[in-house]
């Protein structure tokens, strides 16, 4: 169960309890889990308690028991707990469980893994002044939006946009004035500081995917960092990072193929050694029980928090701090346990678990690049 599978599992409890009135109280739009704090108990918590009580007209350790009680009995629940003033505590059932849950999802979802329906049925319409920063900042709120199921059109202050925008990747069919015609939505404005230089410099100095990730990268409220270090192919930058990680995942794909053997997940049974042959030794426990490997299944059960608070926030930048760690962690994860056999090892089924992991860190790399309208190239 991933947070993004709990904070709904919490919310259907919550409108069983009201459709059951046990609890009256409005449903709220959507419900934040978040990792417990050091010190806290379980592994994530969730304060809807203390927020439904004012209007439940109930104390929030009374709110907490019902929906306790709901919660329980869900699959991928270990345990419930109520905590301080009516807090919910969650522990999940085991870890291996979980991360075998989030490799299943990472793999059935692809690159629309961490993409959900929190804004379902909301139209949105994003409004920014006639400069770059601005110009590419909307287009990536609008993608993050969209993954979580916006409705969302993106209007510029002054008519016409420049021809480098369309370059970087902002899409030019989505700009107009009044979109949405009467009764249209309030603006939601876009307003970082700007890059101080235009589209078409920094398309002739940086090109398309260096640019974009250097105007997002900072928080809105920071200058950009434009300069010639978003070119150095090595690992102080941090796009390069990112894409080669990716990049190297897909050449484990590729090499593990041509040793004749896939990714499998942990606790999956692989063929059978060819006729002839005795059984293939073994490399070690699977990467779910290897700690190189905890950061990033943890990271990875994260990924779809990280999107829909970047989406919810307007801010790109929590996107491209979570591919850094991603990759960070990946690379962690590569160096300490190789998915591929060395030297006289033959494919085993940790090799084969560990190329699962490999493989769903780069979908999420992938993935998250997209969102940013940045390419995820295969060789580096």
């Amino acid at each position: 169960m991933t947070p993004a599978d709990l904070s709904r599992t919490v919310l259907h409890a919550v409108r069983r309890a009201v459709d059951e009135d046990v609890l009256r109280a409005p449903v709220p739009a959507r419900v934040r889990v978040e990792r417990t704090r050091p010190g806290g108990s379980g592994d994530y918590a969730c304060a809807v308690a203390l927020q439904l009580a004012g209007e439940a007209g109930l104390p929030a350790l009374e709110v907490a028991r019902i929906l306790r009680d709901r919660v329980a009995a869900e699959p991928g629940i270990g345990r419930v707990e109520v905590t301080g003033p009516g807090f919910l505590s969650f522990t999940l059932d085991a870890p291996a469980d979980r991360d075998r849950a989030v490799l299943d999802a990472v793999r059935e979802r692809g690159l629309a893994y961490g993409h959900g329906v929190a804004f379902r049925g909301e139209a949105l319409q994003l409004h920014h002044a006639r400069e770059v920063r601005a110009a590419v900042t909307a287009d990536a709120v609008r993608r993050l939006l969209a993954a979580q199921g916006a409705r969302v059109r993106v209007g510029c202050e002054e008519a016409g946009a420049e021809d480098a925008w369309a370059r970087l990747g902002v899409r030019p069919d989505v700009y107009g004035p009044d979109v949405y015609g009467a009764g249209a939505p309030e603006r939601i404005v876009i307003r970082p500081v700007p890059a101080g230089a235009t589209g078409a410099e920094l398309l002739e100095r940086l090109g398309p995917d260096a640019a974009r990730w250097g105007l997002l990268r900072p928080a809105a409220h920071d200058r950009a960092a434009l300069g010639p270090d978003l070119l150095v192919q090595g690992e102080a930058n941090p796009l390069f990072r990112v894409r080669y990680a990716y990049a190297r995942t897909r050449a484990l794909t590729r090499n593990a193929a041509a040793l004749g053997f896939a990714s499998e997940p942990e606790g999956v049974a692989p063929a059978g050694p060819p006729a002839g042959q005795g059984p293939a030794p073994h490399a070690g426990p699977g990467p779910y029980g290897e700690p190189p490997a905890r950061p990033l299944l943890d990271l990875l059960a994260d990924h779809p928090g990280v999107l829909l608070a970047a989406a919810r926030h307007r801010a790109p930048d929590r996107v491209a701090r979570q591919l850094e760690a991603v990759a960070h962690a990946f690379f962690d994860f590569h160096d300490s346990c190789p998915p591929l056999p060395m030297g006289d090892e033959k494919p085993s089924a940790a090799h084969r678990s560990r190329l699962a992991l490999a493989e769903a860190a780069g979908t999420v790399l992938a993935g998250g690049l997209s969102l940013l309208g940045i390419s995820a190239p295969a060789h580096l």
